[in-house]
């Protein structure tokens, strides 16, 4: 797994490329697929013909990151930081991560 130390933020190109892998990960664990289709109130066309639109992928990216094991899992199986899901996630529309101050 590679180090997030010193992390940058994403383009936008290298966050989509991540919700992609994510996107794959995901349909190939087919519990998670059936609770993410269930989620999106999608069918796996749907999937194909979404799968370049980057607020889906941002929702692709949103369900990854509320379940911690499915995110440790992903980073593992696909050799990126744990942290790199958020990063893109903070790079695609919706993403602006909220400023409390």
């Amino acid at each position: 797994m590679r180090s997030s130390a010193g992390a940058q933020p994403l383009s936008r190109d290298a966050a989509e490329l991540v919700a992609l892998q994510a996107l794959g990960w995901i349909v190939g664990q087919p519990a998670i697929a059936e609770e993410f289709l269930a989620a999106a109130g999608a069918s796996a066309d749907d999937l194909r013909r979404r799968a370049g639109d980057p607020e889906f992928l941002g929702f692709v990216l949103d369900f990854l990151l509320a379940d911690e094991t499915a995110l440790l899992n992903f980073a593992a199986e696909a050799g990126v930081a744990p942290d790199r899901p958020l990063r893109a996630r903070v790079a695609l529309p919706g993403g602006a991560l909220p400023h409390w101050t």
